[in-house]
């Protein structure tokens, strides 16, 4: 439960909007992955218009939720799946801070690709409770 609590911390900290506090853990990483595609979407846009401050502040949200994600794996019982979440984490980590500091937006579409894959499987998977 730790972990949710960690990603909601996350998720309210980059101003998000709404009520998240009833949500489960399951739904929090959704939100937390939706939230990240969304700012780097919106970071996209800001490096097509030059707007440079606007595109550190939607990346490094951006980072912050992703680094949050990272953060939030359980290894002990996530066993290789979470080694390999956190190594994708991290890579995509990578590509966020290059696409600031070189306003590319191919590795922007590259970690939103890859976070939308995350996504994808993540909402397929069934929700313990459900």
């Amino acid at each position: 439960m730790y972990a949710a609590q960690q990603a909601l911390s996350a998720y309210q900290s980059v101003g998000t909007h709404g009520s998240v506090t009833d949500a489960s853990p399951h739904q929090l990483i959704t939100l937390l992955l939706e939230g990240a595609m969304s700012r780097i979407a919106s970071a996209k846009g800001a490096v097509s218009r030059g707007e440079f401050a606007q595109q550190g502040e939607l990346i490094g949200k951006s980072i912050s939720i992703v680094d949050s994600l990272r953060a939030s794996l359980d290894a002990q019982r996530g066993g290789e799946v979470a080694k390999t979440l956190e190594e994708l984490y991290n890579y995509i980590l990578q590509r966020l801070v290059e696409a600031n500091q070189s306003s590319s937006t191919a590795a922007l579409d590259e970690a939103r690709d890859l976070l939308s894959t995350v996504h994808e499987a993540w909402i397929s998977l069934p929700q313990a409770g459900r």
